[in-house]
């Protein structure tokens, strides 16, 4: 039997990390590490300091190869699922490979599991790649906490809902009946495609939390070329991006 925690870190900042997650890595029989290639090892790095940070003794590493997904495939969710599907078999690989008897084992998630994130979704595919396990959740604070945070700003206006999306959504267009929104997963800077640019306002941040840590807030219109010009330079720089923004827009 194997019992997995996912346990969600932050952005990796150490002073991030809860409590309960550090007790649980501490507690895991085996911690697994993705590798997404070289362009991306510093992710890795953070998360190895972060076990670093636990004392001794530092639980063991099982790093395994993260399958990439295929990001020409047309349908889109098709794609995912078949990606899923190989993440998973790649857990079960490695889970059967360093606990060969059962045991305990954590994955360490960027930001919350619950948010954006894949792992719960890959977990419930273990079962059917033969391996019996219980799955636990161990929160950490999302991006969206820490994007507030930084800029010292609500997320919602006063007694106002709050919509979270990701770019692909908001290249079909700003949704209906909805004033703010949290854009997540954004490669393609799809406030850049927003008509009536004038209307909204922006809240971005990049590596939040981290001391890499970029913010950029106005209006879009003045400050939207700064933003995709700074993350282009920054994700060039660094191997790899991770931001987020909010959008506030003005009634009619």
């Amino acid at each position: 039997m194997y019992e997995l925690a996912l346990v969600g870190i932050a952005s990796g900042n150490p002073e991030h990390l809860t409590p309960e997650a550090r007790r649980t890595l501490g507690a895991a029989d085996v911690v697994l590490l993705p590798s997404k290639g070289e362009e991306k090892a510093d992710l890795a790095g953070l998360r190895r300091a972060l076990l670093d940070g636990l004392g001794e003794p530092r639980p063991v590493v099982a790093p395994f190869e993260m399958p990439m997904r295929d990001v020409e495939r047309p349908d889109y969710l098709g794609g995912v699922e078949d990606w899923h599907d190989r993440v998973a078999v790649a857990w079960a690989t490695t889970l059967r490979a360093s606990l060969p008897e059962g045991g305990r084992a954590a994955l360490m998630i960027w930001g919350d599991p619950s948010l954006y994130d894949s792992s719960l979704r890959i977990a419930g595919r273990l079962p059917a790649n033969g391996l019996a396990v219980s799955v636990r959740v161990v929160p950490g604070l999302t991006s969206v906490q820490l994007l507030t945070a930084a800029h010292g700003i609500p997320l919602n206006g006063l007694g106002a809902p709050v919509l979270i999306t990701t770019g692909r959504r908001l290249r079909e267009g700003w949704p209906d009946s909805v004033d703010r929104a949290v854009v997540m997963l954004d490669g393609a800077c799809s406030f850049s495609t927003l008509t009536e640019p004038e209307r909204f306002r922006i809240w971005w941040g990049a590596y939040l939390g981290m001391a890499e840590e970029m913010l950029v807030s106005g209006p879009l219109e003045e400050v939207a070329n700064r933003i995709v010009k700074t993350r282009a330079a920054e994700r060039a720089r660094h191997g790899w991006i991770m931001d987020v923004y909010l959008l506030a827009r003005d009634e009619a």
